[in-house]
């Protein structure tokens, strides 16, 4: 997919990934020379380089609402999902997985992503109702690939927005390096190669192609369900407001106002303030607090090092557990 041949995004014919279609996926990872120990990128990488920021929470409410404005995502998690009544528990369980995928040891990753797989091999289901392009009674699977290709682009983009919040822009080298090195994370989702799009150009008009589409369609239910997730639902927390009015920021126009979150003249002050707060301290904040806790045990597992009660804490915090290891 490139500029010059772009088409609006159309509903696609389900393609399923199988147990088969996963593992074919998955050895191509082990064609890729990865090491054990460092895991499939390791030191070096643009995926370490990224991800290890706690910044990235700051686009967490961005890849959640631009996942729920697919009818077919929005409705596994509707269905089949605690992201309500369990968000925090989500929350642990989504970076848990990614994270270990990243900065776990090759045989760390390889395993779950045989769990995410097993897990979304599960859920499926019909729409109740009409959305977009999608007619009502259409049936749904977790293991889609259209779903999930969108899914990894909400990731992969997201990433790299929330990085630039805090970070200078990536030169165009880094980001062809970075989108390389996501086409091959695309592999634990078992989304074939050639579903990707080929070069960081043709991501870049993937992802615009679909903000612009019926394909990403916000019905009222989906709605309320971001509505709860962005006050705090279930988590005992109250969300503050310049998180919200980010969120909006970070979202396509069209997608912004299909949510119906407020982004005018009053919104973009408080998050000018936030963010311009938060660039004069982030670089400031020592590295044991300012890199998330898997990035930090990845570090002393290739020096040969227990991860310190630090290092646990953390993990206890982005993935709900002391270690990637369990």
């Amino acid at each position: 997919m490139t500029g010059s041949d772009a088409k609006p995004a159309r509903r696609e014919l389900a393609r399923i990934v199988s147990e088969g279609d996963l593992e074919h996926e998955l050895a191509i990872i082990g064609k890729s020379g990865a090491n054990n120990r460092a895991g499939v990128f390791g030191p070096g990488s643009m995926m370490w380089r990224i991800d290890k920021e706690a910044a990235t929470f700051l686009g967490a409410g961005r890849a959640l609402l631009l996942q729920l404005a697919h009818p077919w995502v929005a409705a596994a998690i509707a269905q089949h999902s605690r992201v309500l009544a369990d968000p925090i528990g989500r929350f642990h369980g989504t970076f848990n997985l990614m994270f270990t995928m990243v900065f776990g040891t090759t045989e760390q990753a390889l395993a779950a992503a045989r769990r995410l797989h097993d897990r979304h091999a599960h859920i499926g289901g019909r729409l109740a109702e009409a959305a977009g392009s999608f007619v009502a009674g259409s049936r749904y699977r977790a293991n889609d690939v259209a779903a999930l290709r969108w899914v990894h682009a909400t990731l992969i983009d997201t990433a790299l927005v929330a990085h630039e919040l805090v970070h200078p822009r990536l030169s165009t080298e880094d980001r062809e390096r970075d989108w390389g090195e996501a086409r091959l994370f695309a592999a634990f989702f078992g989304i074939p190669q050639d579903a990707l799009p080929h070069s960081w150009a043709d991501f870049v008009c993937y992802n615009e192609i679909m903000w612009r589409s019926d394909v990403l369609t916000v019905s009222e239910e989906t709605r309320e369900i971001a509505g709860a997730v962005l006050s705090g639902v279930g988590t005992r927390l109250l969300m503050p407001v310049w998180y919200r009015a980010l969120t909006a920021r970070l979202l396509p126009a069209r997608l912004r106002d299909d949510f119906a979150l407020p982004y005018g003249e009053a919104e973009s002050r408080k998050t000018d303030r936030a963010l311009a707060l938060l660039r004069r301290v982030y670089l400031w904040v020592p590295s044991w607090l300012r890199h998330v806790g898997p990035y930090q045990e990845a570090r002393a597992r290739l020096a040969g090092r227990r991860p310190g009660i630090a290092t646990e804490l953390l993990n206890r915090l982005w993935i709900g557990q002391k270690s990637m290891a369990g």
